[in-house]
């Protein structure tokens, strides 16, 4: 069904595109053409001088009507020129062939995290990257905080039913997308700072001396322009608003400083807020983000788009024909106190906004990816014994028609620790990551790629991707084991814990690696974690012979860990795999044959 509506929904916007085109090409040849019938007006009237002057009014209104009729005709054609982009990025998504196309937040990889470096949650070719449609900052924000932070079950199961009222709502989805370009993001982070900070203490009376200044400075130009007063009058009165503004001026250009958000970037923002303002929401979460943006009076996008125009007037004072008379009206300095109005009045509900607006766009991205993955359903996600159980389950970031999907199931029941073995390139450190990946996606309210997944509340910690650092002197293996150690540390806090383990204690001796690591999983399972440990190591695999029935335990329980594998093959010379998973230990390695298929003597 996507695939289908995507394509009808390309077919009419371009032809609505060619529609504009057309009408670009006509008024362009009118508006030339009213130029040079104002020029033969010109002409007429005042060299020739045979017809009244009044005739320019003509063709200059006629040519002030149809530029602003083209300027409405190319911004019309850019917003469908977006739509039609929009829906053939989503036909790439659908395809899988969405990398490197997108906004991947690879600034979100600067914080230090237990999991988001190891499971491709930012970056390009990332989840944030197959997700984001947002169109703000703080949206954003909103989406990839989500990603990296578990939320509670009833606060998942909230986004989940704003996620299934916005899935089919392709009319409201595609009107937030259209209102920048894809490589435009509303930088609301400044707004949300300067909302934040308390507003500037002016003397309530200081509007009304700027405003008789000005008032004063009006009247004596007038005067003198007429003849009535020397010109030294008019030039002591701006003397003395000179002196009026300088004692001010630090604390007036401290507030315009502060309110340096461009104005397109609250333009963007009136209108997305204007667009959702309109949108009736049937589920709890999107009615209580709707009432923020609505409560107390005049709509949030109303207010935003009055403190747009204040900026914009204070942006034309820079310009150099206006600023000499901005000077004298001293509209820079009664511009700041409209902007330090604006900022007492409305700091506290705009947090509100920009909170609702965050939530609303993170929403849209988690609703955009359900639709167009309809055969993926929401994870149930509920209290009790740590469990991981799906049914099917694939990497989200591997196409539909490549990924290759698996039954996994742990805790519960069930063993709590599945020892993963197998030979190089066979799918271990994959399916770590799908599980991982799944695991964040139901944890931040969306869809997940399997036929069912039923988990509970988890804190996530991974070492798929430990790196060795020169600059801290650290190697690999230590990078790793302090890894470990802070997953360790998150196994005390409120949510047990999954922990993926990938190739663990691989930079030692195989002895150091087996106690170690039988002493690292028996540490965590007994603190209430589950997960995943990989391993080239088939000692290891006995792990799930030393993980039975410890003597510590209070009464008989079954096995605490069980071994899968995945296998491979050679078949005409090459290796080859199924990624299949299957109960057992692997019974081969491919690592010679590796080796000789690269011309290796061994």
């Amino acid at each position: 069904m996507p695939v289908r509506e995507y394509r009808s929904r390309i077919e009419r916007w371009t032809a609505e595109i060619s529609r504009t085109d057309r009408l670009h090409l006509l008024l362009s040849n009118l508006r030339l053409a009213a130029f040079f019938a104002g020029v033969a007006v010109f002409w007429l009237a005042f060299i020739h001088g045979t017809i009244n002057p009044w005739w320019i009014a003509a063709p200059s209104a006629a040519f002030g009507a149809l530029a602003i009729g083209h300027a409405r005709v190319l911004q019309h054609g850019a917003r469908a020129r977006r739509a039609r982009r929009i829906y053939r990025r989503g036909l790439e998504r659908i395809a899988g062939r969405w990398a490197r196309q997108g906004r991947g937040g690879a600034r979100y990889l600067a914080r230090p995290h237990l999991y988001a470096r190891d499971l491709d949650l930012f970056g390009e070719g990332s989840l944030f990257e197959l997700l984001n449609q947002a169109r703000t900052e703080i949206g954003e924000d909103t989406l990839a905080d989500w990603l990296l932070a578990p939320a509670a079950a009833g606060e998942i199961a909230a986004r989940q039913s704003a996620v299934e009222e916005l899935r089919p709502n392709l009319d409201l989805r595609e009107a937030i997308a259209v209102l920048a370009d894809d490589a435009v993001v509303g930088r609301t982070g400044a707004l949300a700072a300067w909302t934040a900070a308390p507003p500037e203490a002016l003397p309530p009376a200081l509007g009304y001396l700027y405003g008789t200044a000005a008032a004063g400075a009006a009247a004596l130009a007038a005067a003198a322009y007429l003849g009535a007063i020397g010109g030294a009058w008019l030039a002591a009165w701006i003397a003395l608003e000179a002196a009026i503004d300088a004692v001010w001026r630090r604390r007036t250009s401290r507030i315009l400083h502060a309110v340096e958000t461009p104005e397109h970037d609250l333009g963007l923002l009136a209108e997305l807020l204007a667009r959702v303002e309109q949108e009736p929401f049937t589920s709890p979460k999107l009615e209580r983000l709707h009432g923020l943006l609505v409560a107390g009076g005049a709509p949030a996008s109303r207010r935003i788009a009055r403190l747009r125009q204040v900026v914009a007037w204070a942006d034309s004072t820079h310009n150099l024909f206006f600023a000499p008379f901005a000077y004298v009206l001293m509209l820079k300095p009664q511009l700041a106190l409209a902007v330090n109005a604006w900022h007492r009045a409305h700091a506290a509900e705009a947090a509100g906004w920009l909170l609702a607006i965050g939530e609303l766009e993170a929403l849209a991205s988690l609703a955009v990816h359900a639709y167009e993955h309809p055969g993926d359903p929401f994870p149930q996600v509920a209290g009790g014994d740590p469990k991981f159980e799906a049914v099917a389950l694939g990497h989200p970031l591997i196409a539909d028609a490549e990924v290759v999907r698996n039954d996994v199931a742990f805790g519960g029941g069930g063993p709590r620790v599945l020892v993963v073995s197998g030979s190089n390139m066979s799918g271990k450190s994959t399916l770590l990551r799908a599980v991982g990946v799944n695991a964040a996606l139901a944890l931040a309210g969306g869809t997940v790629r399997a036929s069912r997944l039923a988990m509970t509340p988890l804190a996530i910690g991974a070492t798929l991707r430990i790196e060795d650092s020169l600059q801290e002197g650290q190697s690999k293996f230590y990078a790793e084991i302090l890894r470990i150690r802070a997953i360790a540390g998150l196994a005390a806090g409120p949510l047990p814990v999954l922990f993926l383990l990938d190739e663990i204690l691989h930079g030692t001796n195989s002895r150091d690696r087996r106690l170690g690591a039988e002493a690292i999983v028996r540490a965590l399972v007994d603190r209430g974690a589950i997960g995943l440990v990989t391993t080239h190591d088939l000692a290891l695999t006995s792990l799930a012979e030393t993980l039975e029935n410890p003597a510590s335990a209070a009464e008989p329980r079954g096995p605490l860990a069980a071994n899968v594998h995945f296998e491979d093959w050679i078949e005409n010379g090459q290796l080859r795999f199924d990624y299949t998973m299957r109960p057992g230990v692997v019974e081969r390695s491919n690592a010679l044959e590796l080796m000789r298929a690269i011309g290796l003597d061994v």
